[in-house]
């Protein structure tokens, strides 16, 4: 009997050994596939940051004459006030937005239905269109102004360095907004219909309700949204690029933009790499802070009280 007692966990602990080793195996593509496309990539990204390069001859090391170059660069140092401000005022924007239209299309009115399919057009379009769209409605010459006849329309939205960076973040809201409330619609969904029913109950309003059940039980959508919209403001550069290049002057030049017109236009490489390693840096560490002070590694279920 003793002898059964000492070889009875170990025969489990060998069957689990045998049954996880080979479900490791399936987890191989995807890791290749992260090494090929993401790794190596980013590696080379990284070494790149410490060479001379302009694309076309040998890169020669540089040492940290790129960083510093980087980091003493006012246009570059502009950029990353930009990128700052760009992703708190979209942030801010955004997020209240989403949270509402994803409320208000869970209802169960038929009408919603409607509106959630215009709420959701402009997730059919890409950047560029949406870009070249805005860029064509909000030209003082033949746009809105001109089809409207409205004073108040006819302002050189992109061309003022006062109005062009909110009308980037209203364009950027405008395509992003959809993709959020289709989050928050989905968890608002899974919410028990019995606790909201409960609230009624209590005397809860509408208000009262959203703040008291609607909005805990979906802490987790709001957390994995928010870390979606702050990490993504890192990448705007499609809708930049296509209605203001960074213009007028350098109001909207992101750091994704300058990077770009750094390695691409004047072939400066070395920094370009150094402005890609700072970016990935910054969205990392913003994902790794975000999820670690909001709890989410703690697994709570999200229908507490249920």
């Amino acid at each position: 009997m003793l002898m059964k007692s000492h070889t009875a966990p170990a025969r489990t602990r060998q069957r689990r050994a045998t049954s996880i080793g080979p479900s490791n195996w399936l987890l191989a593509p995807a890791l290749a596939f992260f090494a090929v496309f993401a790794l190596i990539p980013l590696l080379g990204v990284a070494v790149l940051s410490f060479m001379h390069w302009d694309g076309l001859g040998t890169p020669s090391f540089a040492g940290l004459a790129n960083w510093q170059q980087t980091f003493s660069n006012p246009v570059t140092l502009n950029a990353m006030w930009l990128t700052f401000a760009m992703t708190v005022l979209c942030y801010l924007t955004q997020a209240p937005i989403s949270i509402l239209i994803g409320v208000f299309m869970a209802g169960e009115q038929k009408y919603r239905s409607v509106y959630s399919v215009l709420y959701f057009l402009p997730l059919l379009f890409s950047a560029a269109a949406v870009g070249i769209a805005f860029k064509a409605l909000l030209d003082p010459n033949f746009g809105l102004s001109k089809a409207f006849n409205v004073a108040l329309l006819s302002q050189d939205w992109l061309g003022s360095t006062n109005l062009v960076f909110y009308v980037l973040i209203f364009v950027i809201s405008w395509c992003f907004v959809p993709f959020h409330s289709l989050l928050y619609q989905a968890a608002v969904k899974q919410i028990p219909t019995s606790m909201n029913e409960a609230a009624m109950l209590d005397g809860a309003g509408r208000v009262r309700t959203f703040f008291s059940v609607t909005l805990p039980q979906i802490k987790y959508t709001v957390i994995t949204s928010s870390t979606l919209m702050v990490v993504g403001s890192l990448t705007y550069f499609d809708l930049v690029f296509v209605m203001t290049n960074g213009g007028p002057g350098n109001a909207t030049r992101i750091l994704p933009l300058d990077m770009y017109l750094t390695g691409f236009r004047s072939y400066q490489m070395g920094p370009a790499s150094a402005i890609a390693v700072i970016l990935v840096v910054v969205g990392l560490v913003v994902s790794l802070l975000l999820n670690k002070f909001s709890g989410t590694d703690k697994m709570e279920s999200q229908q507490e009280g249920a």
